[in-house]
C-alpha cells in the first residue's frame, strides 16, 4: 500500500511539527479532504489528500517533529494511484490569523513580534452574527509593544468570540471562531479539545469580558500541573528546564501579569520582586515617596536593552563633522520637498551602509544574515518611551520619498501603529532636537549597529591653518563587535562623514 509522505511545506523549511490529524486510522479520506495540520519555521499549514483512501496506519503521530519526504501514514487508495504525489499542501504564513478549516474558521491572536508571546483584546468592532469581510479592522489588541488593529484574513459570519474585551491570549491561539451555524464551532471545538495534538484547548462557551477578564488558553498538562497560574507555553517550558516552580515568580510583566519566558529567573529560586497584590508594609519607602509599577512599554525596553547590553559586544566611534554644507542643503530642499535634518542624515545613512555588507547584516546565533537593503529604525519619543519603526529600503527612496514616509511612520507610532517592527538592521536615534551635544546609544537587538545623533552647533573651524566660525555635528556609532570590526567601522564613518559634508552627491 502507498506511504503518505510530507511534501514541501514553504519555500525554505526542511521540517515541520505534527500538530494535529483531521483523519485517524481506519476512517475514509476523500480527494480534497484535510488531513492533518502542521507547523513550520515559516508558519502554520493544513495538508490536504490527493486521493480517495482508507488511512490504515499512522506513521507520524501528533507532537513528532519530521523532515520534508519522512513518512506519513499508510493508505489504502484506489489503483494505480501514485504513492509519491499522495497530498498537497496550503502554507498559511504566521502573520495571518486564520487557520481554513471549511466550516469552521479559527480568528487567532497573531504573533505581533518575534518576542512577542501573548496579547490582550483591546477592542472588538464586531459582534457575533456579523458578516466580516477579508481586510476590514474586527479588533484591537495590545501587546507589551504596541497597540495593533488586526484585520480579517478571511471573509464569513462571525459565529463565537472566546476571549472578550480585557482577555488575554497566547499567540497564534483562537480568540475567535467564523462559521455558519453554532452547532459547527461546537463540534470543532470538541474535536480540537479531545485531539492529542491540539496546541491548546479552546474554550467552549463565549468570553463575557466583564464577568472573566482573562481566558486560559495553555494546554491542559501545564495548567494541571500549575494550577491558575498565569504563565505563557514558552515560559511553562523554560520553568520546567531550569527547576522553577511557577508559583515563587512574581507578577509576570505579561498582559494581565501573566508570566512570559524573560521572567523566569536562571535557577530554581524565587524572582525578587513585589506581587500586584502584596501591600507595601508602613515605613519600607523613604517619607513622600511611592512605587510605580512600570507600564508594558518601559518593561520591553528595560528587558530588550538589558538583552542587548548583556549579549551584544558594543563598542563605540565618534565623529565630528563640519555641518555647514549639510544645514545648506537642508535649507535648500526643505521648501522643496519638506524634510528634516534627520531625513538627511538617514538617507546619508542609508547611502553608507550599503557600501558595506556588514552594516546591513544581523547575527543569528552561530549565522550572519545579511539583508538586501538597508533597513533602517527611526527612534520616535512616547510619553512612555521609546518606539523604533523601520523604513524599508531606505537606499532605494528619494529624499521627497524619504520625507514623506519617516513622517508617516513616526505618526503611525505615536497613535499606537508601530511598522515593520524587528525588521530593522540599522536605527538612528536623534537628540539634536533637545540641545544635546552628543550621547552614546545602546543597539536595538538584533541589528548591528545604532547611530546617536547630536545637535548642530555653531563652532570654530580650522581648515587650511586658518580659523573660520562654522557648524559641527557630534556623531557616535555603537556596533556589534561580532559583525563590525575597527577598521570597517572606521571606513563607515569616513564615508558617513565624506556623504554629510558633500550633501550634494545625494542627489547626483
Amino acid at each position: 500500500m502507498p506511504t503518505l509522505t510530507l511534501p514541501p511545506v514553504g519555500k525554505t523549511a526542511s521540517k515541520a511539527t505534527i500538530l494535529r490529524w483531521r483523519k485517524l486510522a481506519e476512517q475514509v479520506v476523500r480527494k480534497g479532504e484535510i488531513l492533518l495540520e502542521v507547523e513550520t519555521d515559516e508558519g502554520l499549514a493544513v495538508i490536504e489528500s490527493a486521493m480517495d483512501g482508507i488511512i490504515k496506519e499512522v506513521l507520524a503521530p501528533a507532537g513528532r517533529t519530521i523532515s520534508i519526504g519522512a513518512p506519513l501514514a499508510v493508505i489504502e487508495g484506489v489503483a494505480n494511484q501514485s504513492a509519491t504525489q499522495p497530498i498537497k499542501q496550503k502554507s498559511i504564513p504566521v502573520t495571518k490569523t486564520t487557520i481554513s478549516t471549511g466550516k469552521v474558521i479559527p480568528i487567532l491572536m497573531p504573533k505581533a513580534g518575534q518576542s512577542v508571546e501573548e496579547g490582550v483584546i483591546v477592542k472588538w468592532h464586531v459582534q457575533p452574527g456579523a458578516m466580516i469581510k477579508k481586510g476590514e479592522i474586527i479588533f484591537e489588541i495590545e501587546t507589551d509593544k504596541a497597540t495593533i488593529e488586526v484585520e480579517a484574513t478571511d471573509s464569513g459570519r462571525l459565529a463565537r468570540i472566546v476571549a472578550g474585551e480585557g482577555a488575554s491570549s497566547p499567540v497564534l491561539q483562537p480568540v475567535a471562531y467564523l462559521a455558519d451555524n453554532e452547532a459547527d464551532v461546537d463540534a470543532f471545538i470538541a474535536a480540537s479539545s479531545t485531539s492529542p495534538a491540539s496546541p491548546a484547548a479552546a474554550p467552549a462557551a463565549p468570553v463575557e469580558a466583564a464577568e472573566k477578564p482573562s481566558v486560559e488558553l495553555a494546554p491542559p498538562a501545564a495548567a494541571i500541573g500549575t494550577g491558575r497560574i498565569k504563565a505563557s507555553p514558552a515560559a511553562r517550558k523554560l520553568a520546567a528546564e531550569r527547576g522553577v516552580n511557577l508559583a515563587t515568580v512574581a507578577r509576570g510583566s505579561g498582559p494581565g501579569g501573566r508570566i512570559l519566558s524573560t521572567d523566569i529567573p536562571a535557577t530554581g529560586t524565587p524572582k525578587p520582586g513585589l506581587a500586584a497584590a502584596e501591600p507595601v508594609a508602613a515605613g519600607e519607602l523613604p517619607a513622600g515617596a511611592i512605587r510605580k509599577r512600570m507600564s508594558g512599554m518601559r518593561k520591553a525596553i528595560a528587558r530588550n536593552l538589558t538583552l542587548s547590553k548583556t549579549t551584544i559586544p558594543h563598542w563605540y566611534l565618534r565623529a565630528r563633522i563640519n555641518a555647514g554644507p549639510m544645514m545648506a542643503f537642508y535649507k535648500s530642499q526643505k521648501a522643496k520637498v519638506g524634510c528634516s535634518v534627520n531625513d538627511i542624515i538617514v538617507m546619508a545613512s542609508a547611502r553608507a551602509i550599503m557600501d558595506f555588507p556588514a552594516m546591513h547584516s544581523r547575527v543569528d546565533g552561530e549565522s550572519v544574515i545579511e539583508f538586501s537593503g538597508a533597513n533602517i529604525g527611526i527612534a520616535v519619543g512616547m510619553d512612555d518611551g521609546l518606539v523604533v519603526p523601520v523604513v524599508m529600503n531606505a537606499e532605494q527612496l528619494t529624499l521627497a520619498q524619504l520625507a514623506v514616509e519617516t513622517k508617516r511612520l513616526a505618526n503611525q507610532a505615536r497613535a499606537g501603529r508601530i511598522e515593520n517592527m524587528g525588521q530593522g538592521i540599522f536605527t538612528i536615534s536623534n537628540l539634536g532636537m533637545y540641545g544635546v551635544d552628543e550621547f552614546v546609544a545602546i543597539i536595538n537587538p538584533p541589528e548591528a549597529a545604532i547611530l546617536a545623533v547630536g545637535a548642530v552647533r555653531e563652532d570654530v573651524i580650522v581648515k587650511d591653518g586658518a580659523l573660520k566660525a562654522g557648524q559641527t555635528l557630534h556623531l557616535t556609532l555603537s556596533a556589534d563587535h561580532r559583525l563590525i570590526d575597527g577598521t570597517l567601522g572606521a571606513q563607515f564613518m569616513a564615508r558617513l562623514k565624506a556623504l554629510l559634508e558633500n550633501p550634494l552627491q545625494l542627489i547626483a
